[in-house]
Formats: structure tokens, C-alpha cells, sequence
């Protein structure tokens, strides 16, 4: 089975996000530019960052900032959200090699809904095969979304291969003991992972995937 991450690999809104987050740090006193902002908070779970610009400020977070933040990310998400390059043409590949497909995410459901309906990918992605780390409360990089989705699928963790962008995603999917490719240009740095796969554009995925099958069939 494939799981897929939502942001970074589907849906092109990560940068959209971590913006309105950059644009919140600054209003409680944290100079940090989006650029800043990207790098900190991609893959991150909104209540660790609503502490984390408590701790640079000072400042004290309302208890309910994640949700005024989610719901400010869903309202954009229903007119902004992109899919990333080659999404489309990527998942019909790897439907078409008979892989199982589920997305595991940090994201809420609502906010992913919003990114799924505004792109069309909600024609290709079953609403039961996609799981919210954070309405389920198991925020990456904690295992259990990922181990949550394989036991959905029944199917067992070293079964499965998961496709991230974040570093976040990585250990979770090591810690789940499943196979994780690794989306980012290859002049990034990346975690130090022997068993992590590289590809720097989604086109790169379904060959990739092809050839580690056809190594598990002859093994």
C-alpha cells in the first residue's frame, strides 16, 4: 500500500499556511519572515507552533489559537489550494499499478475536504482512505496516522511505503517501520535515513515504485 502526505506532495498549500502562521508570529512580537516561517512550521502540528510562538514571545497563546488557525487555513484552502506538479498524472500511475491508496496528514479533515474538493482530487481520493493526524490526535512525527491507515487497509506496516516532503513525516514513517520516499530537490539536505528513498519530482514515483516491486517479486 502507498500512503500519501497531503502537503507538499498532493496539495501546494504548505507555503500558503506557514504564511498566515509567519503573519501571526510577527503579531505577537516574533520577527520571523515567511521564508522563516516555511522552514520552521512545514510539517508541524498547530498547537506545538501556537507554543512555540508563546515561547519566543513571551506571549501568552489563546487556548483555542489552533482552531482560529485552522479555520482561517480551511476558509483559504476553499479558493487557494493548487495541486502540487504532477499530482494528477502521479496518482493515476500508481492506481494503475493495483497499489492501495490512503493519505495520512497532520492536516484536519475539514482542511483537507476544502484542499480535495478545490483541486478535484476528491474524484480520485475516497473520503475513508484519507486520516487526519490531528482530528485523530496523532500528530506526526509520532507513528500512529501511519500505522492507523495500514491497519484501516489490513495490511502490515512493512507492506507499505510512504511518500513525504517533510522531516516530521520521515521519522514518523520510520518509527512505523514502513518504506518512505523522501519529495524534495536533492540539493536539500535530508534526514540521515539509509533505508530512505529520494526523488525530486512526483514523475519520478510511480517508476520508482515499479522498480522496487518487481526487486520484492524477485526476492
Amino acid at each position: 500500500m502507498v500512503i500519501f502526505d497531503c502537503d507538499g506532495v498532493l496539495i501546494d498549500g504548505e507555503r500558503q499556511s506557514t504564511s498566515l502562521m509567519a503573519q501571526e508570529a510577527r503579531r505577537y512580537g516574533w520577527n520571523l519572515s515567511d521564508s522563516q516561517a516555511h522552514r520552521i512550521f512545514t510539517g508541524g502540528e498547530l498547537t506545538k507552533i501556537g507554543e512555540l510562538i508563546g515561547q519566543k514571545t513571551g506571549r501568552e497563546i489563546p487556548a483555542d489559537w489552533d482552531m482560529m488557525m485552522q479555520n482561517r487555513i480551511v476558509d483559504m484552502m476553499k479558493t487557494e489550494a493548487e495541486t502540487v506538479d504532477g499530482a494528477e498524472a502521479m496518482l493515476e500511475s500508481v492506481i494503475q499499478l493495483g497499489l492501495p491508496i490512503r493519505v495520512g496528514s497532520n492536516s484536519s479533515g475539514a482542511e483537507m475536504d476544502a484542499k480535495f474538493q478545490n483541486t478535484g482530487l476528491d474524484e480520485v481520493l475516497e473520503k475513508e482512505r484519507i486520516h487526519s493526524g490531528r482530528d485523530l490526535d496523532m500528530p506526526k512525527p509520532r507513528p500512529d496516522i501511519y500505522l492507523h491507515a495500514a491497519q484501516a487497509e489490513g495490511v502490515a506496516p512493512e507492506e507499505c511505503i510512504v511518500l513525504e516532503d517533510s522531516d516530521a513525516g520521515v521519522e514518523a514513517a520510520r518509527r512505523a517501520g514502513m518504506a518512505c520516499v523522501l519529495l524534495r530537490p536533492l540539493d536539500k539536505p535530508a534526514p540521515e535515513w539509509p533505508g530512505l528513498f529520494r526523488i525530486a519530482h512526483l514523475s519520478e514515483f510511480p517508476p520508482l515504485l515499479e522498480t522496487l516491486m518487481d526487486q520484492r517479486q524477485a526476492a
